[in-house]
């Protein structure tokens, strides 16, 4: 039965293996897709660009002046403001006439004349006739297509001295990446590509974690008698997910902007997924942001990290292997008997899953907080915002490293009787263990 045991879980631990190679692969591709993904979205080529508004407001002033007409209710709404530009058109010509006879003693006479004999009350008087004559003018096709084509023409002109000049390389690479598609084709090829990588993560995590957590139940029941192939798989399988842990990413801070949508002229504007921060980062991307920093204490802290998340996990558990298998080194030694049975309470494990867990609830609420405050109970906006705070798989992975290392130390806590005795060869102690190599 034991050997059953002990031919399954070097098949979980193949199993597991595997999987950690597949998570990590896979976690790598789809960190660079969702940092891809926040590039293409972020809120500076969207609802920051000048030029996308230009774009937005071009198609809808185009539209609108592509449905100008002068008919029915068009007709009477026009009247007023012609005969409004009209009357204005007449004071401005009678004070240039006057301001011009002033100049001279003909010009007075002129002037003189004209107040005498012309009265600007019956000038005025014609205004709706000579309303309605524009307007008769404006519905001839030909002065329709003249009209549309001098506003056009007009919108233009503003519109190419309206710009900014945005780099856009960074997008264009994103964009050859996936096959020199259009923006929106892009944008839709990484969204169903993430879906796809972030399910086939979390399925290989839970089943890698569930696989390695079966590996120790079948070291629970052989506890008492454990052999030294089933101590090295279980280290083995804590080797995998702590690999796996401190290289895929543990937390995803996001903020965006799901929709910012308006009408203009009867013409939905509207912007979507902009992207305001995105950061998905491992623990050991983290420390190499850290250690090439230019201050010290960033230096300090990020050493500091990778001391206590890798190297001394990585010393604990190779220590456990030696002591498990008797040797007297490993046995005696006080700094190996003391990561193997007595770092659990001093290992800072457990102090970096409250860490992260902790800074995903902060940025959470803060997140959460000043995002509720950008919402509008307005008809004329709708702004819907959303928060992507997550954990990640990183983060699972190294939680169940950590707890399945406290279940290994219980197998090594109490130890059984040890025998010395005097070898005839040499003279030297050797220990002799109850346990079976």
């Amino acid at each position: 039965m034991k050997k059953i045991r002990l031919v399954m879980s070097i098949a979980l631990l193949a199993t597991v293996i595997f999987l950690c190679q597949q998570i990590i692969t896979l976690s790598l591709v789809n960190q660079a897709d969702q940092q891809d993904y926040a590039e293409i979205n972020d809120i500076k080529y969207g609802l920051f660009s000048i030029n996308q508004w230009k774009i937005k407001l071009s198609a809808i002033i185009h539209e609108e002046i592509a449905k100008f007409d002068v008919s029915g209710d068009d007709k009477k709404q026009l009247k007023p403001m012609v005969e409004k530009q009209i009357d204005k058109l007449i004071d401005n010509v009678y004070e240039k006439i006057t301001a011009a006879n002033q100049k001279s003693f003909k010009g007075k006479v002129k002037q003189a004349f004209i107040e005498t004999f012309v009265d600007m009350k019956d000038v005025k008087a014609g205004i709706p006739g000579y309303a309605d004559d524009v307007i008769k003018l404006l519905e001839r096709p030909n002065t329709k297509t003249q009209v549309k084509g001098m506003l056009l023409e007009r919108v233009e002109d503003y519109f190419q001295k309206t710009f900014e000049n945005q780099d856009m390389s960074q997008v264009d690479a994103v964009i050859v990446k996936l096959g020199n598609h259009d923006i929106s084709t892009t944008k839709l090829l990484l969204d169903e590509k993430i879906t796809r990588n972030i399910a086939a993560i979390y399925s290989k995590t839970w089943l890698m974690i569930g696989l390695s957590a079966l590996i120790f139940i079948f070291g629970f029941f052989s506890r008492k008698n454990l052999w030294s192939s089933e101590y090295l798989i279980m280290v083995a399988a804590l080797f995998a997910l702590l690999i796996a842990g401190v290289t895929t990413p543990m937390i995803n801070l996001e903020a965006k902007i799901t929709e910012m949508s308006f009408v203009l002229f009867d013409q939905p504007v509207a912007f979507l997924n902009q992207v305001l921060y995105f950061q998905t980062k491992s623990v050991a991307d983290v420390f190499w942001i850290m250690i090439i920093h230019e201050q010290i204490q960033m230096k300090v802290v990020g050493v500091l990290m990778v001391v206590f998340s890798i190297v001394f996990p990585v010393l604990k558990l190779l220590s456990s292997v030696g002591y498990f298998q008797g040797y007297k080194f490993f046995r005696k030694n006080v700094i190996t008997r003391f990561l193997v049975l007595k770092s659990g309470k001093w290992s800072m494990t457990d102090v970096l899953i409250i860490a992260i867990f902790m800074a995903y609830i902060g940025f959470n609420g803060i997140i959460s907080s000043q995002f509720g405050k950008l919402h509008t109970g307005e008809e004329e906006i709708v702004l819907l915002t959303t928060n992507g705070t997550s954990l990640q798989c990183g983060f699972y992975l190294f939680l169940a490293y950590a707890v399945l290392a406290l279940f290994l130390t219980e197998f090594l806590s109490h130890e059984k009787p040890v025998k010395e005795t005097e070898d005839a060869n040499d003279g030297e102690e050797i220990i002799e263990e109850a346990l079976p190599v």
